[in-house]
């Protein structure tokens, strides 16, 4: 089993849904893919920053989840970053309605020493330029080192962003932002350009479509479970990166056809955190459950044919 570093925000999150709406709730990237990983129970640590206000019944529920929180950065009389939403009916599109970066916004992380020899480095959707200064702190080339990233650093920062994607393993974005990051309109196309930038693997998240992996001449198709409700689909993206980085840190195992059985791990629990809003339901998750849903899934795509 291996060692697992998680970068990303621990925040509040507001949201509104056509199912209902939230005050301030636990949230934030490295949250999500934190809770998912920890299904696997193994060793992990976040690394992040909050400030004075945020609630230590948070902090006690990542630690309770054996994720090691000694990376994440109180700011006594700073506040905690917070970002608002509104989804509209189709629940693929919404609205931002408040972002306050707060502590966020000078945040060095700093990774703990116990962890700078981590083979599987998380780097959750920050600025391009902290996600290499994680990089520069390791002790020992990873293993596996998996980034997240998302438009708004293609718009602002683009060349530190091209910088860091040459020194990662595996890419996660979604299908807009492959055509924003290439200039290209097939995903086929666009991976195999992403692919070039450094990545060995190349994940490209569909929503309720599913994810597609790319490795040199391979692909891999993973559909999202077709679900009777949909509450919120907050923090889907990051409960499918920590389920990613979770198997492979349990497994140790590289290899495509390894990645295959994360890209569906990483969908199963995806497929949890959309039922409720926040992190509610990824928090009390049973391996009951997530077998289920692992067979759900394995009846989904499995079939025979008769060639003729």
């Amino acid at each position: 089993m291996s060692k697992l570093v998680i970068v990303g925000s621990v925040a509040f999150d507001a949201i509104e849904t056509p199912f209902g709406k939230t005050d301030k709730i636990l949230g934030g990237a490295a949250t999500y893919i934190g809770l998912s990983a920890s299904y696997f129970n193994i060793d992990a640590a976040a690394v992040s920053i909050v400030g004075g206000d945020f609630p230590q019944d948070y902090l006690d529920l990542l630690s309770n989840k054996n994720i090691d929180i000694s990376g994440v950065e109180i700011v006594k009389d700073g506040k905690t970053f917070y970002w608002s939403g509104r989804y509209h009916n189709d629940m693929n599109s919404r609205d931002t309605l408040v972002t306050e970066l707060n502590t966020l916004a000078d945040f060095n992380p700093v990774v703990p020493n116990a962890y700078k020899d981590a083979e599987v480095v998380m780097l959750g959707n920050l600025h391009p330029l902290v996600q290499s200064s994680v990089l520069d702190q390791m002790t020992s080339e990873s293993k596996l080192v998996i980034l997240d990233t998302m438009n708004f650093w293609m718009d602002c920062a683009l060349e530190d962003l091209l910088n860091v994607i040459k020194r990662v393993d595996v890419i996660t974005i979604n299908d807009e932002e492959a055509r924003q990051l290439t200039g290209e309109y097939s995903l086929v196309v666009a991976a195999k350009k992403i692919h070039d930038m450094g990545p060995k693997y190349v994940v490209i998240k569909k929503g309720e479509h599913g994810a597609l992996l790319f490795h040199n001449e391979h692909v891999f198709y993973a559909p999202a479970l077709p679900l009777k409700e949909v509450f919120d689909p907050t923090g889907a993206g990051d409960t499918f990166a920590g389920g990613f980085a979770g198997y492979i840190a349990k497994t140790g195992d590289t290899s495509f056809e390894n990645m295959k059985n994360a890209v569906i791990h990483g969908s199963a629990l995806a497929s949890f955190c959309v039922e409720k809003f926040g992190t509610e339901r990824i928090q009390n998750l049973s391996r009951e459950e997530v077998h289920k849903r692992l067979l759900q899934f394995k009846h989904l795509t499995q079939f025979d044919i008769e060639l003729t």
